[in-house]
């Protein structure tokens, strides 16, 4: 009876050895692939003709930037000039209102309009 019982316990092992190794198999699963894509870039080889290119570009952007930048600025400073103008033309219109004005108080003749005469021609000048 020992032995049938050893043998018993032996047999239990083995089936129990078994099940343990046939469970851990069947969690395990399949096996798995994984794809990996290595995200590594080499620089593209580049020749001396298509660097200079490239630092032209470059250069132009900047040039073309520090362009519009100044146009800018000059497009203020003529804006205001003629602010300017404006105020001192409407300053000399006022000021011959008031030229006018006294000349007829005082019955003053108006001078020749100069500015309406042709210029004196230049014995030096051809086509005149």
């Amino acid at each position: 009876m020992r032995t049938k019982k050893r043998l018993l316990a032996v047999i239990a092992a083995v089936v129990g050895c078994f099940v343990v190794v046939w469970l851990s198999t069947s969690i395990q699963g399949g096996q798995k692939t994984y794809e990996l894509e290595p995200r590594l870039s080499i620089p593209e080889y580049r020749t001396d003709t298509v660097r200079i290119m490239d630092a032209y570009e470059r250069l132009m952007e900047r040039y073309m930037a520090l362009t519009e930048s100044n146009s800018s600025m000059t497009g203020m400073d003529i804006k205001t000039a003629l602010t300017k103008l404006d105020s001192i033309d409407a300053r000399l219109t006022e000021l011959s209102a008031r030229m006018m004005r006294i000349e007829a108080a005082l019955g003053i003749k108006k001078p020749a309009d100069p500015a309406g005469e042709s210029p004196p021609s230049r014995p030096d000048s051809p086509g005149r």
